[in-house]
């Protein structure tokens, strides 16, 4: 039920894409699903091009017949569908379970209008239950993660088998865990202000509209100001 859920979300997003678009592709299980989607229409006709937040997701995109760009030469993006692990009414996101929340990041600041597509049970009241990775240059490990220690976390550093989980860009990942989820916008502050902190979870004001599907229902949510 909950992949039937993510496909629906993907495909009503990916109805949104238009011939001529450069299309950003999100990482992950729901994400996949939208380039499922997305390789069948390119099959049928619809003439875009891609980039890819993810080497996996890249590799996915051009099995399927899609066109996919090296984003380092990449300046603007038309749309770019992502999923996420968390969703508020606010639109603020958690995402990076799948460790591809740096490059994810960078092609939502390109892209002209982001998309979040998820199964109901990413839909919250407020953000904060579920993880928040913190990707790290290895060089400032242990230094990082006592700062992050420091804001009231518990941080983990996330593994992969018996080594620390690497991700596309050679970086380590810390999950964070917070007793009581501070204030997202201050949070954010305070890990963008840690050197040796490249990139984090928190999607606050990227996100422009999300379809999210519960039994087979698509809600298509728009941003709305937080309170206060």
């Amino acid at each position: 039920m909950i992949d039937d859920d993510k496909k629906a979300a993907a495909e009503a997003a990916v109805d949104e894409v238009q011939g001529g678009m450069l299309v950003g592709l999100g990482t992950g299980s729901t994400a996949a699903f939208a380039i499922a989607r997305l390789a069948e229409r390119v099959r049928q006709g619809l003439r875009i091009e891609a980039v890819a937040t993810s080497e996996a997701s890249a590799r996915l995109a051009r099995t399927g017949g899609i066109t996919v760009r090296e984003f380092a030469g990449v300046a603007r993006v038309d749309l770019t569908i992502d999923g996420a692990d968390e969703i508020d009414p606010w639109l603020f996101a958690i995402k990076g379970a799948g460790g591809a929340m740096l490059r994810e990041k960078v092609v939502a600041a390109a892209a002209a209008r982001m998309i979040v597509i998820a199964d109901g049970s990413k839909r919250v009241a407020a953000i904060g239950a579920a993880k928040l990775p913190v990707e790290v240059l290895p060089f400032a490990q242990a230094f990082v993660t006592r700062e992050l220690a420091a804001l009231g976390a518990e941080a983990v550093l996330r593994q992969a088998g018996d080594a620390p989980y690497r991700t596309d860009q050679g970086n380590v990942v810390i999950d964070l865990r917070f007793a009581v989820f501070p204030e997202p916008l201050a949070l954010a502050a305070q890990l963008d202000s840690i050197p040796g902190v490249l990139g984090h979870g928190l999607f606050l004001d990227q996100v422009d509209a999300a379809y999210v599907a519960e039994h087979g229902i698509v809600s298509r949510l728009e941003r709305r100001q937080p309170p206060g």
